[in-house]
């Protein structure tokens, strides 16, 4: 009888110890879940921020290439249909990520969508670089034209240091957002390894 008596009394503490686990586990999960909404969320302000500078340049742009500087119309035109595509690919990468319901969604399903959205955001560099090179390259053809055929002025100088101090902060833009798509990842494997 004492023995049945310490046999239920150990049934009742694994038990509790058991509901104990898995509330912790259910903690966990949230915690992390938490993590990765915030980094995607992260993610989504930074491209909505970049979509938004994409198309205020087209104005902008204006304003600054042909009045100002008094640059071609055509050059002009080719810096709104690069930043047109430039905020069209954002946004198209920025849908995988904006799911509301993304981490309430299957895991292997976000991984996946993360995983495309980073191939996406790292295998744009290939068009986005050659792109911007042949636009500044365009550009110094403009200041050439516009200067007298003389490129030492305040101009030329001003988008050298423009165009080197836009290419640091577009890569780390890049590479804090490629090692959040990674910590999503990670994080999505932690969960369904555990599992």
């Amino acid at each position: 009888m004492n023995e049945n008596f310490e046999l239920e009394n150990m049934r009742q503490q694994m038990e509790t110890l058991k509901k104990k686990l898995d509330q912790q586990e259910i903690v966990n999960d949230r915690f992390i879940r938490q993590s990765m909404k915030k980094n995607a969320d992260n993610i989504i302000r930074r491209y909505h921020v970049l979509m938004a500078l994409g198309l205020i340049m087209i104005p902008y742009g204006y304003w600054c290439f042909v009045e100002l500087s008094g640059f071609s119309i055509a050059f002009w035109v080719a810096t709104c249909i690069f930043m047109l595509i430039c905020a069209g690919a954002t946004y198209y990468n920025s849908r995988k990520v904006s799911d509301t319901n993304m981490m309430r969604n299957n895991l292997v399903d976000v991984s996946r969508k993360m995983a495309r959205a980073k191939k996406f955001d790292a295998d744009w560099l290939f068009f986005g670089i050659p792109a911007l090179i042949l636009w500044f390259g365009w550009l110094m053809y403009e200041i050439y034209l516009t200067n007298g055929h003389d490129l030492n002025g305040p101009l030329f100088w001003g988008c050298c240091c423009g165009g080197v101090i836009g290419a640091i902060c577009g890569y780390k833009i890049h590479f804090k957002t490629q090692r959040q798509y990674q910590e999503i990842i990670d994080q999505i494997e932690d969960i369904t390894t555990e599992s």
